[in-house]
């Protein structure tokens, strides 16, 4: 996977991170952690870790010590994810490596010392192809793939154009770029579906961002994100998305907006 990141790209990480982890299933959470053995020290490997938010948020919920091995190809997402000190629920030091690999060329033997894979974001970002050859790699071990994208935002208050920048967005997601056909919202599908295929079982939670006067910031942002790609799938959305875009703004700015955006969390093995 070889797409260039945008400059801000770590910005609206920040901007998303107090919003994916309230999002994420604490539910799984406590769930992987009665399946951790204990006794020995326990080595995880992050897909796709960005600045590290998955650590910062799953560390503290799990027994040390801890050694993480975050795999990310961008260079200063990896030196951002050393940054922050992490820790354990009992206060054991937690390691952080980083490895600056393509997430989806992982092998079975890259992951072979891993007693736990996880990721966030992720898996609507890749394909069908990309997936299997994931879940391959990690079908051995406890697996948890947080916050993937689903396609469905509600508003409140509604608006008579909410459903069509949906489902533009929704196309956009599910683009084809540099001959990577993109699963966007069927990611989650597929992955339950390639877990299962292999005799590993799969339990699946929502993990909807709840977007409100809090998060007037993220929405913001979102919002100009999930805009542009519906205009640029449906360029003929031109002419209605400044309106709209401005509407929303205010009613976010007065503190009226509220956005829940859904996600999975989905526990594997």
């Amino acid at each position: 996977m070889t797409t260039q990141l945008p400059p801000d790209f770590a910005d609206w990480l920040r901007l998303r991170e107090p919003a994916d982890a309230s999002a994420r299933s604490v539910e799984l959470a406590d769930a992987l952690r009665r399946r951790i053995p204990a006794g020995r020290p326990l080595v995880v490997h992050d897909l796709g870790s960005g600045t590290g938010s998955m650590a910062r948020w799953l560390a503290p919920r799990l027994p040390g010590p801890q050694h993480w091995v975050l795999h990310e190809r961008d260079a200063e997402l990896r030196r951002l994810a050393t940054v922050e000190p992490v820790h354990a629920a009992d206060g054991s030091p937690v390691s952080v490596a980083t490895r600056g690999s393509d997430i989806t060329r992982l092998t079975a033997a890259d992951l072979a010392e891993a007693h736990l894979v996880t990721a966030s974001a992720l898996l609507d970002m890749l394909t069908a192809e990309e997936i299997e050859r994931m879940v391959a790699a990690c079908a051995g071990h406890p697996t948890l793939f947080a916050i993937s994208v689903l396609g469905q935002a509600g508003f409140t208050p509604a608006d008579p154009l909410d459903a069509e920048f949906e489902a533009a967005f929704n196309a956009h997601q599910r683009r084809t770029v540099a001959g990577r056909s993109l699963l966007g919202p069927d990611a989650v599908d597929a992955a339950v579906a390639a877990f299962r295929r292999r005799g590993v079982p799969v339990e699946v939670r929502s993990s909807p961002w709840r977007l409100g006067p809090e998060q007037a910031a993220l929405t913001a942002e979102w919002l100009t994100g999930w805009l542009d790609a519906a205009v640029e799938e449906r360029p003929e959305l031109a002419g209605v998305a400044g309106a709209y875009r401005e509407r929303r703004r205010a009613e976010a700015a007065a503190g009226r907006l509220r956005v829940v955006l859904q996600h999975a969390d989905l526990l594997a093995g």
